[in-house]
Parts: C-alpha cells; sequence; structure tokens
C-alpha cells in the first residue's frame, strides 16, 4: 500500500492565532446557544497521547460557554467499588443530558491505551473493551446524542519537548505522573495499541478524527471548526467551520501508512 502524506499547515502567528480563536469561539457560543434552545446532546471526547495538547483544546472549546450547560470530565483512577463495575458505568453518570455539551479528557478509551499499556488491565479485558466499545457507542447515538471523537497525535520529538518543558516549568509540574514519565519509554507500544483502537473502534455511527497536533494552534482551531462542522446549528457560518485537512482528517486505514506518527 502506497504512502499517504500529506504537507503541514504553515505555522500562524499569535495575532494571527488569537484573532482567529476569537471568531471560532464566537461561533461556538452560536452553537451552544441552539444546543440549549433545542435540547440537544453533545459528547466530545479528546483522546491522544500524553502531551498531545488535550487540556489546552478542551480549555478553548470551553472558554466561552455557559457553564450551567457545559461539563469538563477528566477520569482519574477508578476506586475500588468501580473496579468492580461493569466497565462503562462509571462514565454513563457523566453523559449529556438534554441542553449540555460534555467534553471528556480522556475517556473509556483509557482501557484502549493507558490502561492496556501499562498493564493496569489484562489482554482479555482489553479485547473485551474493543468488541464492545462500538455497540455501546452505537447506543449513544441511536439515542440522540450527538458523539465526536478526536484523537490528537504528536510526534515522538515534539513529545519529548513538552515533557522536558513540564519538568521545567513549576506552573505545570501538576500535569506530570509516572504515566507521563513512561511515554517515551513505551513509545512504540502506544502506537499498535492507538492503531488497533481506531482500527476496532471507527465506525459509521461514530468515527474518529484523528488532529496533526505538534501545532497547538493549529490543532485547537481545527478541532473547533470540525465541532461547528459536524454539530447542526443554524446560527453558524458555515464559512468559519471549514476544517483544514491538513491538519483534521477522518480515521482511514491508509492514515497509519503515512500520516499518524509512528
Amino acid at each position: 500500500m502506497a504512502k499517504e502524506t500529506h504537507a503541514a499547515p504553515p505555522v500562524i502567528g499569535r495575532h494571527r492565532y488569537a484573532r482567529e480563536l476569537r471568531a471560532l469561539q464566537i461561533e461556538l457560543v452560536k452553537l451552544h446557544r441552539h444546543v440549549i434552545a433545542r435540547g440537544h446532546k453533545v459528547l466530545v471526547i479528546l483522546e491522544g497521547r500524553d502531551a498531545a495538547g488535550k487540556d489546552g483544546t478542551v480549555k478553548r472549546i470551553a472558554e466561552h460557554l455557559s457553564p450551567r450547560e457545559l461539563r469538563v470530565v477528566a477520569p482519574g483512577k477508578p476506586s475500588d467499588r468501580e473496579e468492580t463495575e461493569w466497565y462503562f458505568q462509571r462514565f454513563t453518570v457523566h453523559l449529556p443530558a438534554a441542553q449540555e455539551i460534555v467534553l471528556f479528557n480522556r475517556s473509556w478509551y483509557n482501557r484502549a491505551g493507558v490502561e492496556f499499556v501499562m498493564k493496569y488491565c489484562t489482554r482479555s479485558e482489553h479485547e473485551a473493551f474493543l468488541e464492545a466499545a462500538p455497540g455501546f457507542e452505537r447506543m449513544l447515538v441511536r439515542s440522540g446524542i450527538h458523539l465526536l471523537k478526536y484523537y490528537l497525535d504528536i510526534s515522538r520529538a515534539e513529545q519529548a519537548r513538552r515533557l522536558r518543558e513540564r519538568r521545567r516549568d513549576p506552573l505545570k509540574q501538576w500535569k506530570l505522573s509516572p504515566v507521563d514519565e513512561a511515554a517515551q519509554q513505551h513509545w512504540r507500544d502506544y502506537s499498535r495499541a492507538r492503531d488497533q483502537m481506531l482500527l476496532r473502534t471507527h465506525t459509521r455511527d461514530a468515527p474518529w478524527m484523528v488532529v496533526r497536533a505538534d501545532d497547538k494552534h493549529q490543532a485547537r482551531l481545527n478541532v473547533i471548526r470540525d465541532i461547528l462542522a459536524r454539530v447542526p446549528a443554524p446560527d453558524v457560518a458555515r464559512r468559519l467551520a471549514r476544517p483544514d485537512a491538513r491538519v483534521v482528517r477522518e480515521f482511514s486505514a491508509p492514515l497509519l501508512e503515512g500520516w499518524v506518527a509512528r
């Protein structure tokens, strides 16, 4: 199979980034207003390697939306009781009700990534998850939830640079964990786990969008553009709801041959 390669988008300056971000956040407010008025339910999942930029992307999406109808969920380690539950059970309490947008900064896909790579779950639990996830998400979508899934992908060199920055910056050291410290050591294991996850859980009902995230500015802007494009809202300016295909692409198997970081 021929490798599929694409040039990266140009780097944009801080002033242009701030200007474009503000314009897109205004459209997000319009979208949220429509979600509230029509009683829609929106669930956005952001996954990716450690230091891929999930926190910053979530912050820019949520920054100006109504705090009463928006929730950010960042699942931690399951409790002893949760360890005995059906795997998806602890996530269902966070699903959106009518009028809500919920942003998952990591999600049930922990089992396909960090839990599997770091051996926090068994191989049989990992396989059971990959089999169950498409059906679980199909039920969510058919219940009326707008489900958007983004995988933020970065290169090994960029991940190393960001992890070094975290260690030096006293305001970012809360982000460091033993899992982060092992990210580079287990780079190839995470790549294999990511590939299997994308291949097994990308469906028509709940497709994965892969985001090239070495450039944080471009990643944030284009995730927002993609949300605006995929959640129906008549007041949103369609000219702004156009993600750059060099940054955001719907997953397909050929992307593994040249577009995602190895």
